[in-house]
C-alpha cells in the first residue's frame, strides 16, 4: 500500500467531514486544503478523485449503505459516516482496488480519526457491503 494513496484517504474523510458538518462545496474545501496544508507526501489526484466522486455519487452510496445499518445514516457519527462514505465508494467505483485494501484502509481511517469502538461498527458495515457488491470477488477470498 502506498503512503501516499492512505494519506490521500486521510485527507478525504478530514474534507467529508468538513463538507458534512459545513454544507461548504467540494471544490472549495478541497483548493483550502491545497492551500492551507502540505499536500508534498499526499496522491493529490486520488484525494480529488475520491472527494468529488463520492459528493457526486452520496445518494447511490447512502442508499448502498443504509440496508446494513441500524438508524439512519444522517444519524451516524459524521467521522463514521465519512469513513462508510468513503469505503462504499471504493468498493463500488474503484474495483482495481482489492476489498480487502478498501476495507483495512477505512478501518485504519476511522482508527485515527473516530471513537474508540468505531472501527466495529464501520467494519460490519463494510464487510457486508462488500459481500453484496464484490460478491465474485469476496467468494475468491474466502476458499
Amino acid at each position: 500500500m502506498s503512503h501516499a494513496r492512505t494519506m490521500a484517504r486521510r485527507c478525504t474523510v478530514q474534507a467529508l467531514y468538513q463538507w458534512q458538518v459545513t454544507g461548504q462545496n467540494v471544490d472549495e474545501i478541497y483548493q483550502q486544503f491545497l492551500a492551507e496544508r502540505n499536500m508534498a507526501k499526499i496522491d493529490t489526484e486520488m484525494f480529488k478523485t475520491l472527494l468529488s466522486g463520492i459528493a457526486k455519487e452520496l445518494e447511490k452510496l447512502d442508499k448502498k449503505i443504509q440496508p446494513y445499518l441500524d438508524r439512519d445514516i444522517s444519524d451516524v457519527d459524521p467521522v463514521e459516516r465519512a469513513v462508510l462514505r468513503l469505503g462504499a465508494y471504493e468498493l463500488m467505483f474503484k474495483l482495481e482496488v482489492p476489498y480487502r485494501v478498501v476495507i483495512n484502509e477505512s478501518l485504519e481511517a476511522v482508527k485515527t480519526f473516530g471513537a474508540e469502538q468505531g472501527y466495529r461498527f464501520v467494519n460490519g458495515v463494510l464487510d457486508k457491503l462488500a459481500q453484496d457488491v464484490r460478491e465474485p470477488e469476496v467468494k475468491r477470498k474466502v476458499r
